[in-house]
């Protein structure tokens, strides 16, 4: 069973962003995988035609859930289905890698392999497409910057230059077009366990920014 995390997200500016990037690199770690300090994702959101998962997001449902395929830095060796759940105000995220050719076949509604896949989460994927009508909606395309801290466990994010695929869902082309998401801000993302340290809270302190519930799906999503 996978673990639900305190999330915290704020919109934030450039300015803010690059104050930010300072602070957390004299109290936090980069991630081990970013390149030069930041590294390029690619996501494809699911959601069926009255667009449930949009819908649960913007009128805050406590219990919700979203299905997405994402790979990074265009490497498509490595890529995983991810279904994020959120309850009561915690989040939690459930993984399992996926082949380029299984991501294929499901773009293409090849589905009959997914059942017999020996993988929980692909087979939960299949079931939702059969009974709720799941299909491949949107792409989602960011930068990040990630920093982590071992104590609490706390990840955090600083997204930005978010960019949707508009009605294209050829998600492992590299010359899908994408276009920014209108006026889409960077977005803050604080994430940990049991507690925030005091020295990573302090860091990502922000005058006047409030926490916020901003979703880089539903603000793409807005487009088709």
């Amino acid at each position: 069973m996978s673990q639900y995390r305190h999330e915290w997200k704020h919109e934030i500016s450039l300015s803010d962003r690059l104050a930010l990037r300072q602070r957390l690199r004299a109290v936090a770690e980069p991630d081990e995988h970013a390149r030069n300090g930041q590294y390029f994702i690619r996501s494809l959101y699911f959601d069926n035609l009255a667009g449930k998962a949009l819908r649960e997001k913007l009128d805050g449902v406590d219990r919700r859930e979203k299905f997405r395929i994402r790979y990074y830095d265009g490497d498509t060796s490595l890529i995983h289905l991810e279904k994020k759940s959120k309850r009561s105000g915690l989040g939690s995220k459930t993984a399992v890698p996926l082949t380029a050719e299984e991501a294929q076949s499901i773009l293409d509604g090849s589905w009959d392999w997914m059942p017999g896949s020996g993988r929980a989460l692909v087979l939960e994927l299949y079931s939702k497409i059969r009974s709720q009508g799941l299909l491949p909606r949107t792409i989602v395309d960011y930068t990040r910057e990630a920093f982590v801290y071992a104590p609490g466990n706390v990840r955090v994010t600083l997204d930005y230059d978010i960019r949707t695929g508009l009605h294209c869902t050829d998600f492992l082309n590299p010359d899908c077009v994408t276009i920014p998401a209108g006026n889409a801000p960077a977005i803050l993302e604080v994430k940990w366990d049991a507690y925030l340290p005091a020295v990573i809270r302090d860091a990502v302190q922000l005058p006047g920014r409030r926490s916020a519930a901003f979703s880089k799906y539903a603000a793409c999503r807005i487009y088709g």
